[in-house]
């Protein structure tokens, strides 16, 4: 096994990627196949957490708790020297590009929702009608949104497994929770310059869910010195889950590689500094044998 580790965010908002089985299956056996250690986590309020199904009171409680879930992961014994890669997806990235710079070592961002384009923009006065009502009818499902899982995802069979998910929320967004999203994209559109950590992004050029301009404007503006952009023609959002098996093999095709030529460079860096700690500790304890010796 690579000595790497990714950390697969699964997202299940309104009817946007609804994708859980797919995304976890999927994306976890093409990466452990390719040698990587997969942890994921479904957010409150999605997949099999507790809370209410699609509501999400507050993103910055949400950033800590993936704060903290991954914190413990990478403070296991067995896994403490690995190098800490993350799977970021649509609108996932809203809320962990939040935590990307803390402690990751490298990301890959799958058809991002990192900004919100000035046509989509509410206007202020919306704006303050929202953060008047969230505090009324938070849990109400009235933000209207279209059928995303047919502009998401091609194959029509997987279409049918995601409506039939009962894990997957598929209602309209809950008032709350397109508040907080609304929040978190104007508060992470002004912080895309002070990304820094190595990312690849993969995005469809046909995709109608997110706006690859959108990935364009974050590759241009992240102050990252080891950054890639792939736009793949014809493709849709749900690009590692949704297209025809040869176009899937094709982005995780892309994804392994950018990946492996990262974690052999940084495995030969670790192994120098483990040999480095070893050798200290060696002459450590040579040295408080010689003391206790000549006591």
């Amino acid at each position: 096994m690579n000595s790497s580790l990714w950390i697969v965010h699964k997202w299940y908002l309104m009817n946007c990627l609804n994708e859980m089985f797919h995304v976890a299956l999927g994306t976890g056996t093409q990466l452990v196949n390719a040698g990587y250690a997969v942890y994921g986590i479904d957010y409150e309020g999605h997949g099999k957490s507790s809370g209410l199904q699609g509501f999400v009171p507050n993103f910055d409680e949400l950033v800590i708790d993936c704060f903290e879930h991954f914190t413990s992961i990478c403070g296991k014994v067995q896994i403490m020297n690995f190098i800490v890669y993350i799977l970021l997806n649509a609108l996932a990235i809203v809320c962990s590009l939040l935590i990307l710079c803390l402690w990751h070592d490298g990301a890959v961002l799958v058809a991002p929702m990192c900004k919100i384009t000035e046509e989509m923009k509410p206007s202020p006065i919306v704006i303050k009608i929202l953060t008047l009502l969230t505090s009324v009818i938070p849990t109400w499902k009235i933000v209207p949104t279209e059928d995303i899982i047919d502009k998401a995802i091609k194959n029509p069979e997987w279409r049918k497994e995601i409506r039939n998910n009962p894990y997957c929320y598929k209602g309209m967004i809950r008032l709350k929770t397109g508040y907080e999203l609304l929040k978190a994209s104007l508060d992470i559109q002004d912080k895309l310059n002070e990304v820094e950590l190595p990312f690849l992004i993969v995005h469809g050029d046909a995709d109608s869910v997110t706006d690859p301009a959108v990935s364009q404007s974050l590759y241009e503006s992240a102050s990252s010195k080891d950054k890639t952009f792939k736009l793949y023609p014809g493709m849709w959002h749900a690009l590692t889950s949704g297209e025809p098996q040869e176009s899937i093999n094709l982005v995780f095709s892309d994804i392994i590689e950018w990946l492996n030529a990262r974690t052999e460079s940084s495995s030969s860096r670790l192994e120098i500094e483990h040999k480095i700690a070893h050798d200290h500790q060696i002459k450590a304890l040579h040295l408080r044998q010689l003391i206790n010796y000549n006591l």
